[in-house]
């Protein structure tokens, strides 16, 4: 025997591995993805060659729960929508004519930049002067649904009447007279409103109060204005609110509430103003205004009404 005789043999078993085929699912991956792509790039340029009325109607559509396009609930507010074969189901003849009228009464760009330049003179106009320029505090600038409002506040400090009297100091005249001017040369007109605080006169509300004393407040800056280069034609309306709309956030006895409230109106909203409408139509004249014998819109008739009058009239005279 040899010498390895006596050694146990080495088997080495190899094992062979068969790759399965993955069936290509990251083709399926890449497809999907190439898919979502592609509809990403087409989103992007109908976006780009749309107007600006269809990518708001695609905003709203987007941002419409179903529950309420089907229901008719509330809405975000625009009045837009995919065109499409058929009406809104989301919008019924109210709400549509509601929306269009809060769209009619936002202030356009123009009027946007006619208002902000306004507040910019008169920002101006006041800094220029050393005695005007302690007034700044006292000045609120808004744009609103109206148009622009320019607030005039009262401080304890620095009043700008006298205390429950319609007298104007003479820095609010000085005030008031610097900024006609300015007002003058926009077309649109002004209203001017009068607010108190929840002070009341110790007759309350029997004698001259808060109503009149706002009024007064009121019509007192109209006649400043007007000194100072107003034209009266500009003025719609002068009214006053007592204490009855104070200031957000303040309480009722807040010297703030002490007020005077320019507003320079958009167009359509002194047009509604000067012409307000009715929901129902013309209004219907009173029924003692029309002759005994005629019939009330053709469906009523006064003949038992004149007969009850005359048998009420000889009774009384029979006695």
């Amino acid at each position: 025997m040899s010498e390895n005789s006596g050694k146990r043999p080495i088997i080495i078993r190899r094992k062979k591995v068969v790759h399965a085929h993955h069936g290509g699912s990251w083709k399926i991956a890449l497809a999907d993805f190439m898919t979502a792509l592609m509809a990403l790039f087409l989103v992007m340029w109908i976006l780009s060659v749309a107007t600006q009325e269809q990518r708001e109607g695609v905003a709203e559509y987007f941002s419409t729960p179903l529950v309420n396009a089907v229901t008719g609930g509330e809405r975000s507010g625009s009045t837009q929508v995919i065109p499409g074969g058929g009406p809104d189901p989301a919008h019924s003849d109210g709400e549509r004519a509601r929306i269009d009228t809060q769209e009619r009464t936002r202030p356009s760009e123009e009027q946007r930049r006619f208002f902000m330049d306004l507040q910019r003179r008169i920002e101006t106009v006041i800094e220029q002067d050393p005695d005007l320029r302690q007034l700044r505090d006292q000045m609120r600038f808004d744009l609103t649904p109206e148009g622009l409002r320019i607030q005039l506040l009262d401080t304890e400090q620095r009043p700008m009447f006298d205390l429950g009297s319609a007298r104007v100091e003479p820095y609010m005249r000085d005030l008031l007279r610097a900024m006609a001017p300015l007002i003058n040369e926009l077309p649109n007109q002004l209203s001017i409103s009068g607010h108190t605080d929840s002070l009341a006169y110790l007759s309350g509300y029997r004698g001259y109060s808060n109503w009149e004393l706002s009024t007064d407040r009121a019509n007192a800056s109209r006649r400043e204005l007007v000194e100072g280069g107003l034209e009266s034609v500009k003025l719609l309306r002068v009214s006053g609110f007592a204490d009855r709309v104070p200031m957000p956030d303040t309480e009722p006895f807040d010297p703030i509430n002490r007020r005077i409230e320019l507003l320079v109106l958009l167009p359509e909203v002194a047009e509604r103003i000067r012409n307000p409408g009715v929901l129902n139509g013309p209004g219907m004249p009173s029924p003692m205004s029309r002759r005994q014998d005629a019939p009330l819109g053709g469906d009523v008739n006064l003949a038992p009404v004149r007969q009850f009058t005359e048998s009420l009239s000889r009774s009384l005279g029979s006695e």
